[in-house]
């Protein structure tokens, strides 16, 4: 039986519907090797909120499932009888039948390699945790006890003043590090911390939140308020910066662990949160969690 032209394009429709998932999928989870380029950790960042171990966020799993589904019942809707119809035509046909065949064999492996990405990120995941324990630098999520007397800062914040540790005396502090260019994991350890301190604040206890940067050549002086704003900070939450040679040595009295891509000037640097208490020493390095570091906070004062 000849195929009519609605149906004809009905079947174009579910085959357009298809090719765009698949798209949709690859750009979320194809592999991109151990350095992947800039816009696409952006992308995946914008569109799939990717995690720290490279997969998708929630949404990003709800974008990929429901928006085909979406499509697919919107075409159900308009053109159920036609679809429906041309896909019997096309089991009528010996080639039909074959692409039937092959689009399940297709949707069969596309399934196994989601699979298999998902087992691939958390085994490295879990190496990396092992590996970043033998360093003695903190796990994503966890914490380790510290006690050691808080380096010096000296650096100039959002608003041109300069910023000394001294300036927090007496009260409580949390030190993070991030950069502007970073698009996953800097500004989720920042919001963290920020909820952390702000839900202190709302229950009555004074804490202050200062954020370094990890990128002195691009975060330049100039440009920390426009960065502060974009992270989030409010009143009275610092961002710092300086001159590079100023903000490397701090980074390194401070201990951060970070290396720079020369070609892209990109920072790898694990997240990384210091809980100083009121005396100005280290009493905690955490790895963020607004309410891991809540609690830290209130351990560092004896709470």
């Amino acid at each position: 039986m000849k195929m009519e032209r609605r149906e004809a394009w009905a079947l174009a429709g579910l085959a357009a519907i298809l090719i765009i998932s698949a798209a949709w999928w690859a750009l979320a989870l194809w592999p991109a090797g151990d350095v992947p380029p800039a816009w696409l950790v952006r992308t995946r960042a914008v569109c799939f909120g990717t995690r720290p171990d490279g997969l998708p966020g929630p949404e990003g799993w709800g974008a990929l499932i429901f928006q085909p589904l979406g499509m697919l019942g919107l075409l159900l809707v308009g053109w159920r009888h036609e679809l429906v119809g041309g896909l019997c035509a096309l089991r009528r046909r010996p080639a039909g039948r074959a692409a039937l065949i092959l689009l399940s064999a297709l949707a069969v492996v596309g399934a196994g390699a989601v699979g298999l990405r998902v087992r691939v990120a958390a085994a490295a995941a879990g190496s990396a945790s092992a590996s970043t324990e033998a360093e003695g630098a903190p796990e994503w999520g966890t914490f380790r006890p510290e006690d050691r007397a808080a380096p010096e800062l000296a650096l100039l914040d959002q608003h041109g003043a300069l910023v000394r540790l001294s300036d927090f005396a007496g009260r409580p502090l949390l030190v993070t590090f991030a950069f502007g260019h970073c698009e996953t994991v800097c500004p989720l350890v920042v919001r963290e911390t920020l909820a952390a301190r702000r839900g202190l604040a709302a229950a009555g206890l004074e804490v202050e939140a200062v954020v370094l940067t990890l990128d002195p050549w691009r975060d330049t002086p100039t440009r920390l308020g426009h960065l502060a704003s974009r992270l989030g900070l409010a009143y009275g939450e610092r961002l710092l910066g300086g001159e590079p040679a100023a903000v490397e040595a701090a980074l390194d009295r401070w201990e951060v662990p970070r290396e720079r891509d020369l070609r892209t000037g990109d920072i790898v640097h694990p997240p990384l949160v210091y809980v100083v208490d009121p005396q100005g020493r280290i009493a905690f390095a955490a790895t963020g969690g607004e309410a891991v570091l809540a609690g830290l906070v209130r351990q560092s004062l004896g709470g």
